[in-house]
């Protein structure tokens, strides 16, 4: 029996067409140009049944609300498909992925998001193999992951970031080597993928509660006042995004406004700018000044990641430093264990 793949479309470029306006998204155009292309009509590839969201969003409007409904269409139908693929736009796919990391516990099957940098509509377009790609991937290969697939390399979800607005290999995982590399054929580092939840369970959508959460990326001369404003209720998460191994100013005002959030109970996650390697508070006086302002380390996430955790967790009714626990734990993939804690 041919395998069955559900695939949810979301918007984004790949199911775009030209208007005097410049792209946009046509409610039927994606699943009409799909049933024409000669490919998947072949013997190999997996029966499919499209989903097409209404309204069609550009990536740049997703919000948390957003993830929750894809999360719950995926638990829906996750008994009658073996593989599901989200299709949606490039800006904000890194967040959609981890938060549906976090989101669906006890997965069995593989979630595979992908998009397009030019549309499908066009002669010369990236969209083409990456549904080719992601549709036999979902069908065939047993990831009990949320992954991303864009170009050659399939990710896990939860690992990675945007790095070109205009390359095909859009993506990238610069701590964690890709799950897969895809060439001539597919191989998968098996090493690499996490084991499936015992049998026998069922997938679990954990609901995102009202968790206001924001991201600062430190520049050289941020002030206080600054940093106060942004850190005022209702917030309750932050990603601060630090120089190099986590570092930040010395600045006492600024400092002083960090300890007074993190006090009240904001928990304030420090990531670094740098595409590659981890936060070490202990390596220089101005990262143990974060740490002794309250800020905790968010190790090798990635910015994405970190934000999508701690809407996660802050949307579950858990003691702060609880939170502030998992945070630094390793849950599902998305910060490489050695660092974390128990």
């Amino acid at each position: 029996m041919k395998k069955r793949v559900y695939i949810a479309y979301t918007g984004g470029t790949i199911g775009m067409t030209g208007t005097p306006d410049g792209y946009r998204p046509a409610p039927g155009y994606l699943e009409r140009q799909i049933a024409v292309m000669p490919e998947l009509a072949g013997d190999l590839m997996p029966e499919y049944v499209i989903h097409e969201y209404a309204p069609l969003l550009d990536s740049s409007d997703m919000t948390p609300p957003d993830w929750a409904k894809i999360a719950q269409d995926i638990a829906e139908q996750y008994a009658q498909y073996d593989g599901f693929i989200v299709l949606h736009g490039t800006d904000t796919m890194a967040y959609t992925a981890s938060a549906l990391a976090f989101m669906l516990q006890g997965l069995r099957k593989p979630v595979i998001l992908t998009g397009s940098q030019v549309p499908l509509c066009e002669v010369r377009n990236d969209a083409r193999a990456n549904i080719i790609t992601a549709m036999l991937l979902a069908a065939n290969y047993a990831i009990p992951e949320v992954c991303l697939f864009f170009g050659q390399y399939l990710l896990r979800g939860c690992r990675a970031v945007k790095v070109s607005a205009e390359d095909f290999d859009a993506f990238a995982s610069p701590n964690l080597p890709p799950l897969g590399e895809v060439g001539v054929g597919i191989r998968i580092n098996w090493d690499l993928v996490r084991d499936a939840p015992a049998a026998g369970g069922a997938l679990h959508v954990q609901p995102l509660g009202p968790a206001t959460v924001g991201a600062l990326r430190l520049w050289p001369g941020i002030s206080g006042a600054v940093v106060r404003n942004l850190l005022q209720p209702p917030l309750t998460g932050l990603v601060l995004e630090a120089y190099g191994v986590g570092n930040g100013p010395s600045n006492p005002e600024f400092l002083a406004v960090l300890r007074e959030a993190a006090d009240r109970g904001v928990v304030i996650v420090d990531c670094t700018q740098c595409l590659e390697g981890t936060v070490n508070l202990e390596g220089y006086a101005t990262g143990s000044g974060l740490a002794r302002a309250g800020v905790i380390s968010g190790f090798d996430m990635t910015a994405e990641a970190a934000l999508a955790k701690l809407v996660y967790l802050l949307s579950q009714d858990l003691p702060v430093e609880r939170v502030k626990e998992l945070v630094r734990t390793n849950l599902m993939g998305e910060l490489t264990p050695q660092q974390s804690i128990g």
